[in-house]
């Protein structure tokens, strides 16, 4: 392997270890939820208003600077230009939309909610989420520039403080919410009012971080140069693609709405696939879109190739393995993880549906963050745009009618078949770029090889989970139960993938050593 390769690997698990401490401290969060809050009406509530910043942050934040202000930033950094003014500029234009965004937000938070949780109309569900809202909103402005300090310090190669950032959040929510439990006070005022306090101590973190590494920026007027016009231009596509994933999730919730409980039954299988795709998706799609860019920038078309061949098999193998156990053992993940306190069977049961119907689809999500930098890196972002609006229109005409045939699964089964049709989409237009952004013969060769281990793999957690069945369902064992259950499938899938000559572990203890 080469230099570039390896610290590709490196990035990828600096990314990937953080995010899986969020990811982990975020169980501890649901689980609290569940159990102090429970799915019901106030938990319908304060999803559907803190899904509203998150909204907002994707479609003019995150979206835009991962698929715009990282590609530009990266070609200046590379070519020796003058990144700090650029990053000054796109600091202060951003912060000025934001400012306004939260203005209107808070002055229409009602029209939001109705928007985006009609079902709540005319019961108590309404007023809690306005209320909640108007609360948790200013988190968006907070996210947003510390989404711009993380591209910096990702253009840089530094990983670590930006992947860090979010755990912060879940400190912060963990906290409160056991304060309130203790001190005896409603534990949503307390949750509520923890997130944008979390959403300061994020963006100080980023802003103290590109500090040390020699990055000062500090805003200023905001400037229409003709850079900014670019970021525009390259970035409002991405930006909307971005959005319309946002959509999906408030077209599920539309449809969830109408059933009380469904939308924290949807919420918390969200959150257990959410894990591996945080931990690999988005890891991959941080990492991979600088290294392409500047690849690119090279003109090392080989070299991109390559990158992109090792992160589709780094992405097979971590993620396949969890969605085999999403599929096959859903209840027992569900049951051990959630059901307790304000929590009962019958909502472990529907966790547990929606979460194996996102199993089937969490291959999708994490390939389409594989796919999507390959356009962002030649600053083509109309093109997954495209894609994305026919993605909204499967899943919009699935949710809507499949809900008088399934009810409340249906935002679950749309969000499956759009993110694999979005998936084809994606890597069908990519083959107009050339062979660097095909797959080398190695990916080739791996792929179904992995999907056959992972297959094989979740036979053996379903035969080890009915083995253990009783001490799964027993409050003292099935902590441990679980465990085992993970740790012998983990080991089963080691020994099948290296039987079956899926993958080599020896490539990864090399390039950790070598990184």
């Amino acid at each position: 392997m080469s230099g570039k390769p390896i610290r590709l690997v490196r990035g990828f698990l600096t990314v990937g270890g953080w995010t899986m401490a969020s990811r982990v401290l975020g169980f501890v969060r649901e689980i609290m939820l569940t159990a102090l809050i429970g799915p019901g009406p106030v938990m319908d509530a304060f999803v559907a208003a803190f899904r509203l910043p998150n909204l907002f942050r994707r479609f003019f934040a995150e979206g835009a600077f991962n698929a715009a202000f990282v590609p530009m930033y990266s070609k200046k950094a590379e070519a020796g230009e003058d990144t700090n003014g650029f990053a000054r500029d796109a600091l202060s234009g951003l912060g000025f939309v934001v400012l306004v965004l939260v203005a209107l937000g808070m002055l229409f938070m009602p029209a939001l909610v109705w928007a985006t949780a009609g079902g709540f109309v005319g019961d108590a569900r309404f007023d809690m989420a306005v209320g909640f809202g108007h609360v948790v909103f200013p988190y968006i402005l907070f996210m947003s520039l510390a989404a711009l300090f993380s591209g910096v310090l990702n253009s840089h190669g530094h990983f670590a403080a930006a992947a860090a950032a979010p755990v912060l959040l879940n400190v912060f929510v963990i906290s409160a919410m056991t304060v309130g439990a203790l001190v005896g006070g409603a534990v949503i005022t307390w949750l509520i009012w923890a997130i944008p306090l979390a959403g300061v101590a994020q963006l100080a973190l980023v802003w103290r971080a590109a500090e040390r590494a020699g990055v000062r920026i500090r805003p200023g007027r905001p400037r229409w140069t003709p850079e900014m016009k670019h970021l525009l231009a390259v970035g409002l596509p991405a930006a909307l693609a971005n959005g319309v994933a946002q959509i999906n999730l408030v077209v599920g919730q539309l449809v969830a709405s109408r059933t009380e409980g469904a939308i924290s039954w949807l919420f918390a299988a969200d959150r257990l696939y959410q894990l591996p795709l945080g931990v690999v998706g988005i890891a991959i799609g941080i990492v991979l879109l600088p290294e392409l860019s500047r690849r690119l920038k090279a003109g090392d078309p080989e070299g991109a190739r390559h990158s992109l061949s090792r992160a589709f098999e780094f992405a097979l193998v971590l993620t396949l393995p969890c969605a085999a156990a999403f599929l096959f053992i859903p209840l027992p993940v569900v049951s051990v993880l959630f059901q307790r306190g304000a929590t009962d069977a019958a909502d472990a049961l529907a966790i547990a549906q929606a979460l194996a119907i996102y199993g089937l689809g969490l291959p999708a999500f994490v390939l389409q963050k594989l796919q999507q930098p390959v356009f962002f890196a030649r600053e083509d972002t109309r093109t997954p745009f495209r894609y994305a609006l026919a993605a909204m229109a499967i899943n919009a005409g699935l949710a809507f009618g499949l809900m008088p045939v399934i009810g409340w699964l249906a935002p679950a089964v749309a969000a499956t078949v759009a993110a694999w049709a979005m998936t084809g989409m994606l890597w069908l237009g990519a083959r107009r770029f050339g062979e660097a952004t095909r797959l080398d013969a190695r990916a080739r060769r791996a792929a179904p090889r992995i999907v056959l281990a992972s297959a094989l793999m979740g036979l053996v957690t379903w035969a080890l989970a009915w083995g253990l069945s009783d001490a799964l369902g027993a409050a003292g064992l099935r902590y441990g139960a679980l465990l085992a259950v993970v740790a012998l499938g983990a080991v089963a899938y080691a020994a099948i993938g290296q039987a079956l000559g899926a993958f080599r572990l020896a490539d990864f203890r090399k390039a950790l050593r070598r990184g």
